[in-house]
């Protein structure tokens, strides 16, 4: 297995602490984003900066047909953000977003030689979203197996960890505070911090808050 790999990169605190990740365990490191007129382009903008940075090569793909396909509150600015209720998924699910993603991922891998996929999916904190879970993941890198007749991993270090854990993570591999200043993964495109109040900030902010709690008993 050769020793390359390409993270999907959206620029937020779980693709960016799998694009350490990455560059910790592979050699070559490539990243791709995903321009589906997702609410806002500051994401955008912010994983070509944070690639830029680090010198990753980063290539941005134009996937604006599932903006057609699914619109929902990442794709409108004009829905309101809401959580799943009563068995519904939240409207921040993008219908077919990760399976999409991969795929388009796994032939741009293959054109480079990259046999690795590393993404941040999650199934410990996945908001409801099936596309996240790791039955979905094992699927879909035996279909794109057959389908290309290429041997991919599509790695997933964050699968089996929550937010907090995802901070230490980040810590271990001595990227927490760029990760805090430099990430985007605000619904309201709020850098950093960001608004406070979407699902997607309070996600963040509690974990670091738990991460920073363990931290300071353990002695970490």
């Amino acid at each position: 297995m050769n020793r390359s790999a390409l993270v999907v990169f959206s620029g937020g605190q779980d693709s960016t602490t799998c694009l350490f990740w990455a560059m910790e365990n592979f050699e070559k490191v490539e990243a791709i984003t995903f321009n589906y007129n997702q609410r806002h382009r500051a994401e955008i903008d912010c994983a070509s900066k944070i690639a830029k940075e680090l010198h990753i090569p980063h290539l941005v793909l134009d996937m604006s047909l599932l903006n057609q396909l699914a619109p929902n509150a990442l794709t409108r600015n004009d829905l309101e953000i809401k959580s799943g209720d009563n068995g519904q998924l939240p409207n921040t699910f993008v219908d077919g977003r990760n399976l999409l993603f991969l795929s388009f991922a796994a032939v741009s891998a293959k054109q480079k030689g990259i046999r690795h996929i590393v993404t941040g999916v999650c199934e410990t904190d996945f908001s409801g979203y099936p596309d996240c879970r790791d039955i979905f993941i094992k699927s879909l890198n035996v279909t794109l197996n057959l389908a290309m007749d290429y041997t991919f991993v599509i790695d997933t270090p964050l699968m089996w960890i929550d937010k907090a854990d995802t901070w230490e993570l980040a810590d271990q591999l001595g990227k927490l505070e760029y990760i805090q200043k430099n990430t985007l993964t605000c619904y309201n495109g709020i850098m950093g911090v960001g608004c406070g109040e979407c699902p997607a900030c309070k996600l963040r902010s509690a974990g670091l808050e738990k991460y920073l709690q363990k931290k300071a008993t353990h002695n970490l």
